[in-house]
């Protein structure tokens, strides 16, 4: 090795320092962190849906879609999923769980949140990053600002109650204006009564109390999380019914609605028959007859206008004869 006091040495440190400056300097080390991640990596993630997207890149399952979904069981899209080995769409449901009002289903796209426990210069870069991006107010306004109509804001909360107050009455109150939805979150909120005054509202949490949020910090949105037992990405077509809730990949969107409405006709079907005497339960749940599936179509073509399934999908199962 040159010693220092050596002409080669020196010269060597002159295009070392020569080379830093064409490199922008020496390098430091940098503690900056994104609240969101670029449009790409959303794709990426989501790389199985190839329909639309919004601009974050999160996918976008069409609103006919949505509006067809409300009349899916939580049964059906499982038993659609399982066959996709997806058996992880289910964050658990019962005593676990509040449930304001199961009258109302939740169905719409998630935009998700993830938060953790407050680290403070983690969180400062957070606020710093979001600042640049034009959010307002406090980190957990920002996924409601994000918010379109049949969004449903997603949370992990870590399931934390006590100072876990995700949102109250007001904000629920945007978040309904935004997306016209409630929220699922494994956390807690507060102002309870205000909430049940949201006509339509309905929310699936851990818990309530009377707390302000506190010592908690947003550390993503439009990313993975887990509620319960169940990864959630952005943009999964979320389910909540009063069987519980269940969070559908949009690539499967479409195929859990189409299976689901061939099992409500003949379900319906089914149920009106045994009621009038024609066939007995056995012969409705085991393998139809000829004679019985024949009927199913004509019963189709009798009663399409008062069908909760629409006229041309109803009309496709009976031109390509979808029931064997």
């Amino acid at each position: 090795m040159d010693s220092p006091s050596s002409p080669r040495f020196w010269a060597l440190v002159t295009v070392a320092a020569g080379l830093l400056l064409l490199a922008g300097g020496p390098a430091s080390p940098s503690y900056a962190q994104s609240v969101a991640p670029s449009e790409s990596t959303v794709v990426a993630y989501t790389n199985a849906w190839d329909g639309p997207r919004y601009e974050s890149g999160r996918p976008k399952v069409p609103a006919e879609l949505l509006e067809r979904m409300e009349q899916v069981t939580l049964e059906m899209a499982w038993g659609t999923l399982r066959s996709h080995d997806y058996t992880h769409q289910v964050p658990g449901f019962g005593e676990d769980w509040v449930v304001m009002d199961t009258e109302a289903a939740i169905v719409g796209r998630a935009l998700t949140a993830q938060y953790l426990p407050a680290r403070p210069r983690f969180q400062k870069d957070i606020e710093a990053d979001g600042g640049e991006k034009g959010y307002e107010g406090p980190t957990n306004t920002w996924p409601i600002q994000q918010l379109k109509d049949g969004d449903v804001y997603v949370a992990d909360g870590y399931g934390k109650i006590k100072g876990g107050t995700l949102i109250g009455d007001r904000l629920g109150t945007d978040i309904y204006a935004n997306s016209g939805n409630g929220v699922i979150f494994n956390g807690s909120v507060r102002d309870v009564s205000g909430l049940k005054e949201i006509e339509g509202w309905n929310h699936y949490i851990r818990g309530a109390h009377p707390s302000v949020i506190q010592g908690m910090m947003m550390a993503g949105m439009n990313v993975p999380v887990r509620i319960g037992e169940a990864t959630v990405l952005p943009g999964d077509v979320v389910l909540a019914t009063d069987s519980g809730v269940i969070f559908i990949p949009p690539q499967f969107a479409r195929e859990v609605v189409r299976e689901a409405e061939i099992t409500i006709l003949t379900d319906r079907f089914a149920k009106r028959r045994t009621e009038q005497g024609v066939y007995s339960s056995g012969q409705m749940d085991g393998a139809w007859t000829e004679e019985i599936t024949e009927d199913f179509y004509g019963w189709l073509e009798e009663n399409q206008a008062e069908l909760p399934v629409p006229a041309e999908r109803i009309q496709e199962i009976i031109d390509e004869r979808l029931i064997d």
